[in-house]
Order: structure tokens, then sequence, then C-alpha cells
């Protein structure tokens, strides 16, 4: 270190503090409400190698693939020279770097000072529209991943300053959405441009020299406190095994198997002996596990700790290739986001038993992702809402579960606002209620799902729906009873009921209802120990209903 510790905090907090106006200036730049109300996305910082420095998150499933997005732009970029100032690097691809789908674009910017690479900024958001078979570029059906959308290989989209206009136009012409995707792309970029000059006045402002030491002891400082927090959790070999019960074509269900090793040096989680990757496009990459992997690590250590590459050090992620965690190319990934939070909940699931102050017993375990498309019926354009849905947490030692809470995967996304939604949208909002069919009960009760209908509007609406914890239920701790399952309905006008677990482009009629109920929460401890006062306020709040008071907890009015 060649300055003073006070120096370096200070260089490292402003570091940290660039992720976050980055995060800001995505906010004020996009054009899709996926981004700038649901805050789909994620940007941050890493050095020159591709070290995670700092991260702004809407998205916790980005944690792992920010710096792995540069790591692979390395790999395709290796020789001195290939990568120059003023050039800005794009890339969606699932399989190197991404981990996650084709919506999912990364826009990376190399930052240099007097010609030396030093830093790189990074921005990573869903765009709405990335063409492919199906409006909102997510399909239930997609057997390869040529079906959802195009693919950007680490492609430049900037060089040296210039646009590749070219690059461009092929995107504007091959999306159902272009203003709003070019948008979205340029919000990207703009986002990363403000990251890169603020490395660079950290430069003018303290030296090169001491802002390369200060991201190294950030690292370490990552590492550091990580290690102090693993050394606390129980030492041992903790084991789960869960289901995603299908893969958008029928197939399933397949199998998520963890074994976790705790030391006080390391943890490593094994997920040897899970199912092969699936026909459908439920499977998620290798980056994409290593990921869920990282958010349950971070819960169980300190989530106040920033989230650097230093952080992560402890942390070993086991798994072959070729599984519907580690799947390869050309398998469809579309709904990789299932399949990585299944893989989070079952780490989740085999160390709740020895972490009951840390960890809840099981929650809705789904995004249910949701796009619904349409023609406006004022303007006649064509409208894709996309959205994930909010549903139950587990209970806890101690704790009731939380009601309405976006699944682990989401982080700090929010709801389209109605006012918004409806606006913008072929749909009216006539239901938004707590999931009142019960389970989840226990000593402490599981968090509530909601119900949400949407009125069609336009003349016809066209609903993708996909969604897991469909027939499994949330996991229950302690003699608690199992949660409820997600689905969808489609509520016809001639009295009929349609019910979906996942499905792509159904129909609806104008005036019928789109009807998404998510899960109710895993319960923890007998229920017959709930405390009747705790059931009267239940019954107050209506979370639960007279008939599930007696039947599940016993209590005679």
């Amino acid at each position: 270190m060649t300055t003073d510790v006070f120096t370096t905090e200070i260089i490292k907090d402003a570091l940290v503090a660039v992720g976050e106006e980055m995060f800001n200036a995505v906010i004020r730049t996009s054009m899709s409400p996926i981004i700038y109300e649901t805050t789909d996305f994620a940007v941050g910082v890493t050095d020159a190698t591709g070290n995670l420095l700092g991260q702004g998150n809407g998205v916790t499933a980005f944690l792992a693939t920010l710096d792995t997005a540069v790591q692979s732009v390395l790999e395709h970029y290796p020789a001195a020279g290939d990568i120059l100032p003023g050039d800005v690097i794009i890339t969606n691809s699932p399989y190197s770097g991404g981990g996650t789908h084709l919506s999912d674009v990364v826009i990376v910017l190399p930052v240099f000072h007097d010609g030396e690479l030093i830093a790189f900024t990074v921005n990573k958001a869903h765009w709405t529209e990335v063409g492919g078979a199906q409006p909102g570029s997510v399909s239930t059906e997609a057997t390869e991943i040529f079906q959802e959308g195009l693919h950007f290989r680490f492609l430049k989209l900037y060089e040296e300053g210039r646009l590749n206009r070219s690059l461009v136009q092929l995107i504007r012409d091959n999306v159902r959405l272009p203003d709003s995707t070019i948008g979205d792309m340029h919000a990207g970029v703009a986002a990363a441009r403000v990251g890169g000059r603020r490395i660079l006045e950290l430069v003018d402002k303290y030296g090169r020299d001491d802002l390369l030491s200060a991201m190294d002891s950030l690292l370490a400082y990552g590492e550091r406190m990580t290690l102090a927090e693993l050394s606390k959790l129980p030492h041992g070999v903790y084991e789960a095994t869960d289901v995603v019960e299908d893969d958008g074509l029928g197939n399933g269900p397949f199998t998520i198997r963890v074994k976790v090793s705790v030391t006080g040096q390391k943890l490593i989680a094994d997920f040897s002996g899970t199912s092969s990757q699936a026909p459908g496009p439920v499977n998620c990459s290798y980056t994409g596990l290593v990921t869920g992997a990282r958010c349950l690590f971070k819960a169980v250590t300190n989530p106040d700790i920033p989230a650097n590459g230093g952080s992560f050090r402890p942390l070993e992620v086991v798994c072959p290739e070729g599984t519907i965690v580690s799947a390869c190319s050309p398998a469809p990934v579309s709904l990789y986001y299932e399949s990585l939070i299944a893989a989070i909940d079952v780490m989740w699931k085999a160390l709740a038993p020895v972490l009951p102050h840390s960890l809840t017993a099981g929650h809705q375990r789904s995004v249910g992702a949701t796009f619904i498309s349409g023609a406006h019926p004022e303007t006649g354009d064509l409208f894709v809402m996309g959205e994930p849905l909010v549903g139950g947490w587990g209970a806890s030692l101690g704790l009731d579960g939380d009601n309405g809470q976006f699944c682990c995967g989401n982080g700090e996304t929010y709801n389209i606002p109605v006012e918004l939604f409806e606006s913008r949208y072929g749909l009216r909002v006539e239901q938004y209620a707590f999931n009142m069919e019960g389970g989840g009960a226990g000593q402490f009760r599981g968090g509530r799902g909601v119900v949400t209908d949407y009125r069609v509007v336009s003349d016809e609406a066209f609903l993708t729906y996909a969604a897991s914890r469909t027939e499994s239920r949330p996991w229950s701790l302690a003699g608690g009873s199992e949660g409820s399952t997600n689905y969808a309905q489609i509520l016809r006008a001639g009295g009929q009921v349609e019910r979906f677990g996942m499905c792509t482009t159904v129909r609806a009629a104008k005036d019928e209802i789109i009807r998404l109920t998510t899960a109710n929460g895993g319960g923890y401890g007998v229920a017959s120990a709930r405390e009747p006062d705790a059931i009267e306020q239940d019954l107050l709040n209506g979370y639960i209903t007279p008939e599930q008071a007696r039947s599940e907890y016993g209590l005679e009015r």
C-alpha cells in the first residue's frame, strides 16, 4: 500500500458508490418499465482482470454475472490492442459470462488511463424485446436457443468511440419494440460511461497507483470479513434435494441435488447428481448456478459486506457439465431463472435446519414471470407487459413469514404501479389480494402469496407464463405445514376456467380475466403451538379464514 489507510478507505467507499451512481443513471435513462420500475438490472465495476469491486443491484440473481461477463470479454479479446479506449462491448451469451438468458444484455466499457487498462464498468439489464419466436423473447416451448432471440457474442457496439451502426440496425430490424430496445441499449452505455468517468476522477484525485492499491485492498477486505463470518457457521456436511416440475414441454420432474460442506475456510456447494439438462427452456448455465450459490452464501455470511470478488473467494461451486443447472449450448434457457432459484432454495433447504435464526422455511420459489402482449385499445400499437410476481415467504424461528414479497432471485425489484400499468397496456387490474387458499400453518405462519386479476380491455391479449412450485409445495420446518402452489388461470366469458403451470401465448378475449396466484410460504413449528392471540390477529387481518382457524389450528369460536 502506497498511501495511508484513511485515504484507502475513502477510495474503497468511492468505488462502491460508483455502482450506486450507475444504478441511478439506468433508472433515469431507460425506456422500459421492467428496467426503470421493476429494476430488473444490475451495474458494477471490476478491476482490469475482471474482479468485482462494487455492484448496484436490482436483481439479486445478477450477483455473479458482471465479473464473469468481463472475464469472458478478456477471453474473447486476449491480445494487446484487442480492446482499445472508446470500445464498448455488448453480450448476452448465456453459456459464457452472462449466465442468464438472451433478454439480459450486458454492456461492458473498458476504462483506460494514459493508454493502460485499469478497470471495467458493466451494466446488465433485461430488455423487453430481443426478438425470437414469441413477444417478450420468452417462451415455454423453445427447444433450442435460436428460437429465443438475438444472440450477441461479445460484439463491439462502439469501436474506438465509433458506433457500430450496422449492428444497431440489425437489432432494430429484428425486435418488436425497436424504439424502447434501442433506448435501453443507449441507457446501458450511458450508465457505463458515468462509471468510467468516476473511475478517472478518482485517478485524477488520488493517483493511479493509489487507486489500484485500494482496489486490491477492497478485495482483500471482502475476503477477510467473509472468512470471519464463515468461521461462525456450524461446520459439517448438509444435503438436500428438490425438484423443478416441468420444462415447459411436459418433461420432468427434474431433480436438483446439493451437498454443502462448511469449514472454517471454505463453503463448497456440490450439485453432482442433479438431473441432466432439459429439452425445454428451464435450463440454467453454470455461471447462473454460481450466481445462485453466491446469493445464498451472502445470506448466511454477512449481507452487509459489500459484494466483491474477494468476498466470494471462500465459495466453491461444483457441478458436472450438462445438467439442468450447468446446461451447454444450444440448450434453450429463456426460463433459466426457475432452475437458478431452485438451486438457491435447495442450498437454503440444506442449511436451514442448522441456521434457524438466519434462514426461513421455503418460499414461493418462483419468479412467476408473466408476459402479456396485444394491441393497445387506444393506439393500436403492440404492447408487451413483462413482470415478476410476489408471493409468500416461509416462517422462521420466532417470526411469521413475509407476505407478498418477490422471490430470493429478484432482490430489490418492484411492481409496476397500477396507474402506469393500465396506461401502457391493454389490461385493467381488477384484484390484488392475499392468497386465502391456506397452507403454511405452524407455530409461526408462512407468509401469504397474492391473487392478481387482469381484465383484458384490448380486443385480445396473449399470455405467456412460467412458474415452478406448481405441484411441489414450499417446504416447512420443525413440524410446520407446507405452503401452497403457484398457477395461472384464464376465466373465460362462458364460465370455463383454464389453469396453467406454464403456457405460451394463450389467447384471452376482451373482458376475460387472467388470474395469477402465487404460493403461500411454509410454516415453522407445529400449528397447535401457535398462540391464540396470533390466530385471532390473523383472522382480523384476513390472513386466514374462520374455517382455516378451525381446521389448521383447532380454534373454536
